[in-house]
């Protein structure tokens, strides 16, 4: 079988890697060669369907590439992988969906659970001898995927993303919901109440809230030491516990340490606070960063590759708040617009390290400094993580 790989990302290496013999075309290779593995390199034009038995698109890989349109036998990994998957648990959503993934994981490893997939660990390289996996789900790997679903499916809220990869928020909701389509009555899904109706032969569980949630699975909430917006990833987490094992592990879950980029707190040398948010790439992640600070004064980071997405929700609710901005990215002059629309005081800055010194200079010991992009990092950095070390460093070099 001649397999053809559409883009040279993580997972297509991984896949490469362990298979060799794959055919990956990438818009970055000019010529063709071979990699360590025995793979070969080809640029894009060289691509005959013809000659291709099966083709499988790293997960981001541009829906509308011609690649994609001329592909006769398009795949997916997790319909590649579906036949020698063990159980499986599916977390997805615009934002919690890898703490959920972490919590999940944390909760399950020692019934020989695996997590992966847009965790970072490729399912090439994942154990199909495991009792469970615990698969956070992007939107692209959904919308590629035909045949796969798993025994759970957790849906967490829905909110525009990822729109000038899907074309339109429609689209986009559509891939989050298609796995529905594939489960069958011995499945559950965990959907947001919106989604309480949608035709599937899964039984659902709908919750309005982590309140309602904790209220049907009989969670006992006061028992979990997590706040919003951790505190839905906790009682979804437990949730699936307790449908798996028939228990709710409160105390080893309040040991779980939230990682590093995401309402990170760190104080300077005048013990003031700045917030290492950079993980919110998104308008819902950044909404939940100011919704757990709204009670100070912020001086809010914004910006970057906004990804089509339009902002002005998020204005509509700065209004309300007590907030200077400073616009950061591609998107710069985009956010200083949308800030003067809605009467809010914003300075333009471009790049980090100069809304840094900006805050720096205006920032009192009452108040918050919130890295809260609400956009993707790569139009300035090589990923969010990056772009949060940059704001640490930009701390430390304060005095």
């Amino acid at each position: 079988m001649k397999i053809s790989l559409f883009g040279y990302g993580k997972t297509t290496k991984a896949f490469a890697q362990r298979f060799g013999n794959c055919d990956i075309y990438d818009d970055h290779f000019t010529s063709i060669s071979k990699d360590e593995f025995g793979n070969t390199l080809l640029p894009p034009q060289e691509f005959n369907p013809l000659k291709s038995d099966l083709e499988i698109p790293s997960p981001g890989f541009p829906n509308d590439h011609f690649l994609i349109k001329n592909a006769k036998n398009l795949s997916s990994e997790y319909d590649f992988f579906y036949d020698a998957m063990p159980k499986s648990v599916w977390i997805s959503g615009t934002n919690g969906k890898t703490t959920t993934t972490q919590m999940s994981y944390h909760l399950l490893k020692h019934i020989n659970a695996q997590m992966g997939a847009n965790i970072g660990i490729p399912l090439a390289t994942m154990d199909a001898n495991a009792n469970l996996w615990i698969l956070e789900s992007s939107s692209f790997s959904l919308f590629y995927t035909k045949l796969a679903k798993p025994e759970i499916y957790a849906l967490l809220p829905i909110t525009p993303d990822h729109l000038s990869w899907h074309k339109d928020f429609k689209s986009y909701e559509n891939a989050k919901l298609s796995v529905l389509d594939r489960m069958n009555e011995n499945d559950v899904a965990i959907l947001p109440k919106k989604y309480e109706n949608y035709p599937t032969s899964a039984y659902i569980i709908s919750y309005e809230d982590e309140y309602e949630l904790a209220k049907k699975m009989e969670i006992d909430i006061k028992k979990v030491h997590f706040k919003t917006p951790f505190l839905l990833d906790a009682i979804i987490a437990l949730s699936i516990e307790k449908i798996i094992l028939d228990r709710c592990s409160y105390e080893f879950l309040n040991e779980f340490e939230i990682e590093k980029n995401k309402l990170e707190e760190i104080y300077d040398y005048q013990n003031r606070l700045w917030v290492n948010d950079t993980k919110a790439t998104n308008i819902d992640a950044s909404l939940a960063a100011l919704k757990r600070y709204k009670d100070k004064k912020i001086h809010l980071i914004l910006g970057g590759d906004d990804k089509g997405v339009d902002l002005s929700s998020l204005f509509e609710f700065m209004k309300t708040l007590n907030i200077t901005i400073y616009a950061i990215g591609s998107n710069t002059n985009k956010i200083i617009n949308l800030a003067q629309n809605a009467n809010l005081q914003a300075y333009s800055c471009e790049f980090l390290h100069i809304g840094v010194t900006k805050i720096h200079e205006r920032l009192k010991m009452d108040e918050v400094a919130l890295l809260s992009p609400a956009c993707a990092s790569l139009d300035q950095f090589s990923s969010y993580q990056e772009r949060g070390d940059e704001f640490k460093k930009c701390i430390a070099k304060l005095h």
